[in-house]
């Protein structure tokens, strides 16, 4: 059986939304139906969303979606990436504005069967679930690489802190959240991604690898793990709870609290089989 997908993505900054988005397009248990951009230059990313899914020729709906989180500044102002569209065939044309009624529109006309996967700040999905209390209802479940659950900021977190408590106050049936706390064991550095990213599907990540690698040095596999961890279940294990958003101080705002709770609404992944994880990873992509 396929898995319908949606993923919200602020692909272009750090390397790992465009390897999330390979791994997507060529598992063959995934419907991908269709693609939201977030944060500062939308239509960029979608750019390169476009160029990568060119590349591996599959034809997904690219919606730009809201540059500007609810209240506080947008701290992702640029798209790095984007110097390297030039090497690649991309769209440059896509519909604006449109992209929280097409996850609406997308969500009813499936109702129960989509997983909403979300990589990026939460701005595009605070929006959507103020807009329609039902969507939460409709959904089959939610991915998030959000939080961090040990006492520290998250990037995707703090980046619209107001739409990340909406999105956790309002959750659905299964809602996993895949914070720093199990991303993190996931890594290569940037010569091992050089060597072992062979093949025609990652060619497109690989140059725009090389530009986050200008400033990093590896490839921490944060957004790629929930999309593995939807086809393969078991390479995280998870505990049931309540995840809050801290919007008091503004000092750490957008920090997720946690706290185990066996009737909780949230799920949070605390474990990753590293070695698991490239298997699969890799079985797909190659």
């Amino acid at each position: 059986m396929t898995e319908k997908v949606l993923l919200d993505t602020d692909i272009g900054t750090d390397i790992d939304d465009a390897v999330c988005l390979t791994y997507l397009l060529n598992q063959p248990q995934c419907e991908l139906l269709g693609i939201t951009t977030v944060t500062g230059e939308p239509v960029k990313r979608a750019m390169l969303a476009s160029a990568i899914c060119k590349h591996n020729g599959v034809e997904v709906p690219i919606y730009p979606g809201l540059d500007t989180p609810l209240l506080n500044e947008q701290w992702q102002k640029e798209v790095p990436q984007a110097e390297a569209l030039s090497n690649w065939e991309h769209e440059t044309d896509f519909p604006r504005g449109k992209a929280i009624e097409f996850l609406r529109e997308t969500i009813h006309q499936h109702p129960g069967e989509i997983t909403l996967m979300t990589i990026g700040p939460l701005t595009n999905i605070g929006v959507l679930f103020r807009l329609d209390p039902e969507i939460p209802g409709l959904l089959k479940r939610v991915y998030s690489m959000c939080g961090y659950y040990q006492g520290k900021l998250e990037w995707n977190a703090m980046g619209d802190p107001y739409a990340t408590a909406i999105v956790y106050q309002n959750p659905a049936s299964i809602h996993r959240s895949f914070g720093l706390d199990v991303t993190q064991k996931v890594y290569l550095d940037a010569e091992v991604v050089r060597e072992r990213f062979q093949g025609r599907a990652l060619e497109p990540v690989l140059d725009f690898a090389e530009v986050w690698f200008t400033k990093n040095r590896g490839l921490t596999f944060h957004d790629p793990l929930p999309a593995i961890a939807l086809f393969d279940p078991e390479v995280c294990s998870f505990q049931r709870g309540n995840v809050e958003v801290e919007l008091v101080s503004n000092r750490v705002k957008g920090m997720t609290h946690w706290e185990a709770d066996l009737r909780g609404p949230h799920e949070v992944a605390f474990a990753v089989d590293v070695e698991r994880f490239f298997e699969d990873f890799y079985s797909v992509v190659k």
